[in-house]
């Protein structure tokens, strides 16, 4: 089961990456065909669509691979075919209530946000862009019950596939219709913004095709695990309904939680902003902060999102089975592998910030600043999403609204103070303390509830903490002496310093962890090969 978990795990969490690098890359393209201005035209759709994609669907594909998963265990293959029937037609019922809440609710929320004439946007802006992506919500609930059915049954392949899939045809989307509408037929980059986020319901549709492929390859392998399962007879649909709704709040606010963070800044920091004075800058600000620096910092995230998924149903798994061990040895493997992925990447943006602004978008003293700030909380995001995912799979639902909804009060609560005092750097601090208040509980529960203690975990945070601290210094060393040389002009050379820094970076982590024998133990049997071969490993 160990070894399903890791599978898992890699190929979601690399389906992630390349979902999210491409969620990033893509923005280069786009953000130098509609400008820096419209960009943040671009932020203001997602952010409420994000909130009810995540409220229509974030519940189902985690929900119905826990549930699957547990009666699979169990030898009942049937009951989680008969929950697979029944939900697709709610889902798409919920779908297009969703649509039609966030088409009309397009017009309250523009006069939230623009709070003043000196913004670059109008009301009937944010209207307008807000409604022409709400159709994407028509296709992606279905998408979501097929994704946890084939998660439940340990497939993951489909799941990362289709994200994929879904990605990039979104992308292609994005770019020849802005391209199109601003560069051949000279149209307003406005009106190219509006054609972009309509590609999200485009990509919905690439996504369901081929998770349609995937259910066919699969569809014999699972008709014979049904035809030696018994009756799903005895557990009315009522009952299975039931069951998930238990579910289905504590999945819906961990999906949700990150994008509700934003819109308590899309509310307030405009606001806030132009009661200091700073009305005429406060779009662009925001949308550094929830849409420029918040594509970058959400990659590390990746690792967190795919061992989440991976870990809900191996934890249910044994924890059905009142397997201990499996629980604990689950428990250190994620927080280790996480901890030494993750922390090196929000170490190297803090580090390389300038350049990684530069690069990506063009050089910009607070862009770089916003980043800098922003990146330690990538760690906190990771955390809360395996803590979280932990608290699912043992059945604690009830502790994961409490932390969920206690951080969001204190993000309410401080987001407006803090901006006042500090700006952008105010509602970064108030996401922060969020955040880490609902981490700490998290823990402390999952401490308790399991009786979990493990100093081998805390040893080698120390270890990689310490190895963090060197690979920052030979970065900034190197980065000191580019600089000394020559500031970079332009994204090419701002891409060759980031490349000769981060290889600095990747040359000296990944040295001490394998001279260490860190890697081997936490990565498995593939890497310690690896290592010997390459004569890197402890003699």
């Amino acid at each position: 089961m160990a070894s399903n978990l890791v599978k898992g795990t890699a190929i979601l969490t690399i389906g992630l990456f390349l979902s999210k690098a491409l969620g990033l890359l893509y923005v280069i393209p786009f953000y130098s065909i509609v400008g820096e201005k419209n960009v943040g035209l671009y932020q203001y759709a997602y952010i409420p669509y994000n909130i009810a994609l995540s409220i229509a669907i974030s519940g189902a594909p985690l929900a119905i691979s826990k549930f699957v998963s547990k009666y699979n265990a169990l030898g009942d293959y049937a009951t989680g075919r008969k929950l697979l029937r029944s939900s697709v037609g709610i889902m798409a019922l919920t779908g297009v209530l969703s649509f039609l809440a966030l088409y009309f609710m397009a017009e309250p929320i523009a006069h939230m946000v623009i709070k003043d004439d000196e913004q670059d946007f109008t009301v009937q802006d944010i209207v307008s862009v807000i409604r022409w992506v709400s159709y994407a919500l028509l296709a992606v609930p279905i998408m979501s019950v097929i994704r946890g059915f084939l998660q439940g049954y340990q497939k993951f392949e489909p799941t990362s596939v289709s994200q994929l899939i879904e990605q990039i045809v979104r992308i292609a989307v994005v770019l020849i219709g802005a391209y199109l509408v601003v560069d051949v037929f000279g149209g307003s980059p406005k009106t190219a913004v509006k054609f972009a986020v309509f590609a999200a319901f485009i990509g919905a549709l690439a996504s369901l095709v081929t998770l349609w492929f995937y259910w066919k390859k699969y569809k014999p392998e699972m008709n014979g695990l049904l035809a030696n399962s018994p009756p799903a007879g005895e557990l009315p649909v009522s009952s299975i309904y039931k069951e998930i709704i238990t579910y289905i709040l504590p999945f819906v606010l961990v999906g949700v939680i990150n994008p509700l963070y934003q819109f308590v800044d899309l509310i307030t920091f405009n606001g806030a902003m132009a009661s200091i004075g700073l009305a005429k800058v406060t779009d662009t600000y925001l949308a550094m902060l929830n849409f420029l620096t918040h594509k970058i910092v959400m990659i590390p995230v990746m690792v967190a999102t795919g061992f989440s998924m991976a870990l809900i149903p191996v934890m249910t798994t044994y924890y059905a089975k009142g397997d201990q061990k499996g629980i604990t040895r689950s428990l250190d493997q994620t927080y280790q592998i996480m901890l030494f992925l993750t922390i090196p990447m929000v170490v190297g943006l803090m580090a390389l910030s300038s350049v990684t602004y530069q690069f990506l978008y063009q050089q910009s003293d607070i862009g770089a600043d916003v980043l800098r700030s922003y990146a330690p909380a990538a760690i906190l995001f990771g955390m809360y999403t395996v803590t979280a995912a932990i608290l699912q799979g043992i059945d604690k639902h009830k502790w994961i609204v409490f932390t969920s909804l206690l951080g969001l009060l204190f993000k309410m609560m401080l987001n407006i103070p803090l901006i006042k005092m500090f700006e952008v750097n105010g509602a970064i601090a108030a996401t922060i303390i969020g955040y880490g208040i609902a981490v700490g509980v998290n823990i402390f529960i999952i401490k308790k509830e399991l009786n979990y203690q493990s100093k081998v975990v805390i040893r080698r945070a120390i270890l990689i903490v310490f190895f963090n601290a060197i690979m920052l210094a030979a970065v900034l060393l190197t980065r000191t002496a580019l600089y000394a040389i020559h500031i970079p002009q332009g994204k090419l050379q701002a891409f060759l310093y980031l490349g000769i820094c981060s290889g600095v970076g990747v040359f000296v982590y990944g040295f001490l962890s394998f001279r260490s024998g860190l890697a081997q133990k936490l990565l498995g049997d593939k890497i310690t090969r690896f290592s010997k071969k390459l004569k890197l490993g402890r003699s």
